[in-house]
């Protein structure tokens, strides 16, 4: 820039200064770091020259900055360009939403000295007095009409009274104004509306908001969610310019600990995005930690989150299994200090966790179709909480049959191990007569399960009869009439028709056993006859592979060199034959 007249020296203080320290009448300076650059020193100059300079709120700041760096005080004439903008900032912006607003937005460019002038922290102080402040009180917005509203509240078109009334506003009416504003500056309005006392709710609504708007990702998982814009014709601002990663880490530390089903649905959608994005490992461990606080209000498919990595899997299973300890430790503490922590079944801390468990259940049986899932992957999920956190376990062995079906090749060792996730006392009726016949299933397994539903029906029908006896014993004989009641009313005729059902899949049992005994006694009979022609095979496996017979390996549940064929009772060959070595609900019990 150069300078050769006095004007400028004569209202610029910075100048004036260089001017007396320079020998020469023509110098050449160079203002580096100028506030605005070439455009806001030609609104100084026309100033100092005496021309018309019209300062606006989207000016005001560099304009303010401007002055300030050329130290045009009133030292140097009297109501300099400082003072100007200064009264211009406190009379004009300072009571205006918008163009609070819109000199904020203006300020990115000299962040640094309008933090020095103080400029950023009344013009965040301001906003949040306003947004603070009970809109009943004076009809607001009112600073969004400017001159167009009356004293006493109506609107005016050309200066005649419409006789119109702003209508009362709702709480989020200056969510849109301030997604605008820059993450920075967006954050530091927060904590200012946070220190004043703003209800967390509002503000969280308001970071959601934001987010959402900024991150494009989360608009498919809040779908269900309604959001109202509120804009005006006069208040046109340029979108702000916003680093995904770096939002997405200052969200997660403004967000407070809350809990609601739309807010954990807003976390997840978090995680899935912060995950695409590879965030800082810390950001990532902050989201999953606050998910499993409140992972009882989570739904299906905001869990599903995709693998997003070079894993073969398609859903992040690791991710969601971290969630659920971050649960448990949550719950643990809960329970520790809770007075009714020793009954678990009954004590209100169980109820939490019984959700959990069936959206579990129900997460395992959404991802078992995934032929590259690993079995110890499913046992890891189902384990990770604990027994008495599923009263029921039909859904456990929904899933887990779900995933049989989805890996036909796995081992018959590896089904029982994810077998045994499953206690078989806690299946109902339905479930034990579909596992009964389940082929999926190993042998061994399907074999307590019989037995444990004929316990299910003798001590269903053992109940039933003593009730019938004890109300039956004081009234002497009853007649077929009132006995056709009792019958009906305590389920007999049901109890009946599930107890030929179980007959009939113990006829088939049965029949299945003898037929394997009848196999195994002509394997045995043939190892016989050729081991007597060729006396030279020692080996039993050789002679059997050479008659083309295949044995059983002695780990299967069915052992079939262990089974009596010659003695007479069926009930005697099947305990010997499959006696479980692994399953934790096995028990010698007599199967008929």
């Amino acid at each position: 820039y150069i300078f050769v007249q006095f004007p400028l020296v004569s209202k610029c203080g910075k100048i004036a200064r260089i001017c007396e320290e320079s020998s020469e009448k023509a110098f050449i300076a160079a203002f580096e770091e100028f506030p605005g650059g070439p455009d806001t020193f030609l609104i100084a100059v026309k100033f100092c020259y005496g021309l018309r300079v019209e300062l606006t709120p989207r000016n005001i700041v560099i304009v303010y900055c401007a002055a300030d760096y050329l130290q045009m005080t009133d030292e140097y004439g009297e109501d300099n360009l400082l003072s100007k903008s200064e009264n211009f900032f406190h009379k004009n912006v300072l009571h205006n939403w918008k163009d609070c607003i819109l000199a904020l937005q203006s300020s990115n460019p000299v962040i640094a000295r309008a933090e020095k002038l103080q400029i950023i922290s009344k013009c965040l102080s301001s906003l949040s007095m306003m947004v603070c402040t009970d809109p009943s009180l004076f009809g607001w917005p009112m600073m969004m009409y400017g001159s167009l509203q009356s004293p006493g509240g109506s609107i005016l078109w050309n200066g005649i009274n419409t006789g119109a009334r702003i209508q009362s506003v709702e709480s989020d009416w200056w969510f849109e104004d301030i997604s605008y504003l820059s993450v920075g500056l967006f954050e530091r309005l927060i904590y200012t509306m946070e220190t004043r006392g703003l209800r967390p709710e509002i503000l969280v609504g308001a970071i959601m908001y934001y987010a959402r708007k900024h991150l494009p990702g989360l608009g498919r998982w809040q779908s269900g969610q309604s959001w109202k814009t509120r804009t005006f014709a006069s208040f046109s601002l340029t979108p702000a310019v916003v680093d995904q990663k770096v939002l997405i880490e200052t969200i997660e530390k403004l967000i407070p600990e809350k809990k609601g089903k739309s807010f954990c649905r807003f976390l997840l959608g978090l995680l899935r995005v912060a995950l695409i994005l590879d965030v800082s490992q810390m950001c990532k461990d902050s989201l999953e930690r606050r998910v499993g606080m409140q992972l009882e209000v989570a739904t299906l498919d905001s869990l599903l989150i995709p693998a997003y990595s070079d894993s073969d899997t398609l859903y992040n299973v690791d991710c969601v299994e971290r969630i659920i300890h971050h649960f448990m430790a949550s719950e643990s503490r809960i329970t520790l200090f809770s007075p009714s922590s020793l009954d678990l079944e009954t004590s209100p801390s169980s109820e939490p966790l019984r959700k959990v468990a069936k959206l579990i259940d129900n997460y395992i049986a959404e991802v078992a179709s995934d032929t590259h899932l690993k079995p110890r992957k499913i046992r890891s999920l189902a384990e990770a909480l604990p027994e008495s956190s599923r009263p029921l376990h039909d859904g456990l062995y929904r899933a887990l049959d779900i995933y049989f079906k989805a890996h036909p090749w796995l081992s018959e060792k590896e089904k029982e191990e994810l077998c045994n996730t499953i206690d078989y006392q806690k299946l109902s009726i339905d479930a034990c007569a579909h596992a009964s016949q389940n082929a999926r299933l190993p042998l061994r397994v399907a074999l307590q399960v019989l037995f444990f539903e004929q316990m299910q029906l003798r001590t269903a029908l053992a109940g039933c009869l003593h009730v019938m006896d004890t109300e039956s014993a004081p009234a002497g004989p009853i007649p077929s009439d009132m006995l056709g009641q009792i019958v009906q009313r305590d389920g007999w005729r049901t109890v009946v028709q599930v107890n030929q059902v179980l007959k009939v899949d113990m006829d088939n049992m049965r029949s299945r056993v003898g037929e394997l005994e009848e196999e195994f006694s002509k394997i045995k009979q043939e190892m016989k006859r050729v081991t007597k022609s060729h006396s030279s095979l020692s080996s039993p496996r050789l002679v059997a592979r050479k008659i083309g017979c295949k044995l059983v390996p002695r780990s299967s549940y069915a052992q079939p060199d262990t089974v009596d064929i010659t003695g007479p009772s069926t009930r005697a060959s099947v305990e010997q034959a499959h006696r479980p070595h692994h399953s934790r609900h096995w028990k010698s019990f007599p199967m008929f």
